[in-house]
């Protein structure tokens, strides 16, 4: 690292990926604080540099005991271990080690006493939550939320519609199978020891209204470009199969997207201001790759100006904004996943959002770390900001 890099980085301050510590002597101590950057989005730690950004400088003999502190708590204070890389760096005002710490691919990370540790803001917190916890084992790929029990038992699947699932995707009948259809839903990665799992709850039983509360799509529409606590227009709660939830969202925005008439008839319905497959598109992304560890519904919020699609948890792993506009993915819900694509205008090759951009360019999108949300916005044709796009 360049020194006036190094300076530029103290000038800003502590935050959620650097930290300044005047001197480190304690092993556990540093192994937290390593912990906390690998179950987040990594960081830097600057030893020599008080938390003000001043450099107060180490004894040239602090720098060998540094490099085997930090090498130690990595190996030894971590579980599992990792592998930070540390440097010394020379400054005017005296020498600093900077540590740097890779966001982990094996989280949770704990220290050897079991606590797990993560960045919040400048400081570290200890996560005590499940949920924390599960999102740790699902950036892993450990765990996933479409796979957790639902406590909706298998007899509460809607019988006609799996059936008819079935004989489409398999070219049989479940009459014709020698297996019960408990077994056929363990056998798809749908359902355990009688009881669906968030998946097979969402793709085919007949009510998770009670089950499953959280997961439901509120939709509201506003006259204004502002949420109006005391006036809208129209507001709906949407649950069901998946296919009913998709068809009934898609079905409420469109009720509030004008038609014009371009160069058609005065006769013709006219068209959509803003193409259907936009709408498509966001939407079961939204329904796919929501973060179901979250107990919050999608909201579908229109505004005069605009439509906002928001999904609970930000996007997964490494994935960033540029990312989703160039077509990469991450399947966060993997089962839900490969069912979409046989039940909903969905192909899993992460070029929903590359398609919605091509039909209609005035989308946005705002990825919330800290609210655990991740927003789209598509912005109507007569209020379109060119910044926006």
């Amino acid at each position: 690292m360049e020194t006036t890099e190094l300076i530029e980085i103290l000038s800003r301050g502590e935050d959620s990926h650097h930290q300044f510590k005047s001197n480190v002597t304690n092993e556990l101590s540093l192994a937290t604080e390593m912990i906390a950057f690998s179950n987040t989005q990594g960081g830097m730690m600057v030893i020599g540099a008080s938390n003000n950004g001043r450099v107060s400088g180490l004894a040239r003999e602090d720098m060998a005991r540094l490099s085997n502190l930090v090498s130690n708590a990595a190996s030894q204070q971590v579980r599992p271990p990792i592998n930070p890389i540390a440097e010394n760096v020379s400054t005017d005002d005296g020498l600093v080690v900077v540590v740097h710490i890779a966001e982990g691919i094996s989280k949770p990370y704990m220290d050897k006493n079991g606590a797990v540790w993560e960045k919040n803001g400048a400081d570290k917190r200890r996560a005590t939550a499940r949920e924390e916890i599960q999102r740790m084992f699902q950036s892993s790929a450990l765990i996933h939320g479409d796979g957790i029990p639902s406590g909706v038992a298998v007899g509460d699947i809607n019988t006609m519609l799996f059936s008819a699932f079935y004989e489409q995707e398999f070219d049989e009948t479940l009459s014709e199978q020698d297996l019960p259809v408990p077994q056929i839903l363990n056998n798809l990665n749908l359902a355990k020891d009688g009881v669906l799992n968030i998946a097979g709850a969402l793709l085919f039983a007949d009510s998770v209204r009670y089950q499953l509360p959280a997961f439901v799509v509120k939709c509201v529409s506003y006259p204004g470009n502002d949420i109006d606590e005391g006036e809208y227009l129209d507001s709906q709660d949407i649950s069901g199969t998946l296919r009913n939830v998709f068809d009934d969202v898609l079905g409420f925005v469109l009720r509030h997207v004008r038609r014009v008439q371009a160069d058609q008839s005065v006769n013709s319905l006219g068209k959509l201001e803003v193409p259907k497959i936009v709408f498509e598109e966001l939407i079961v992304n939204a329904l796919i790759h929501r973060d179901y560890f979250i107990s919050a519904p999608v909201r579908v919020i229109v505004f005069s100006d605009r439509i906002e699609i928001i999904s609970p948890g930000h996007l997964p792993n490494n994935l960033t904004i540029e990312n989703i506009k160039h077509g990469n993915s991450n399947i966060r819900n993997p089962v839900l996943a490969s069912f979409a694509t046989k039940l909903l205008p969905y192909r899993g090759l992460g070029s929903g959002i590359r398609r919605a951009i091509r039909a209609y360019p005035a989308i946005s999108f705002v990825e919330d770390r800290d609210g655990n949300m991740f927003t789209a916005t598509v912005h109507l044709p007569s209020h379109v900001v060119p910044e926006t796009i």
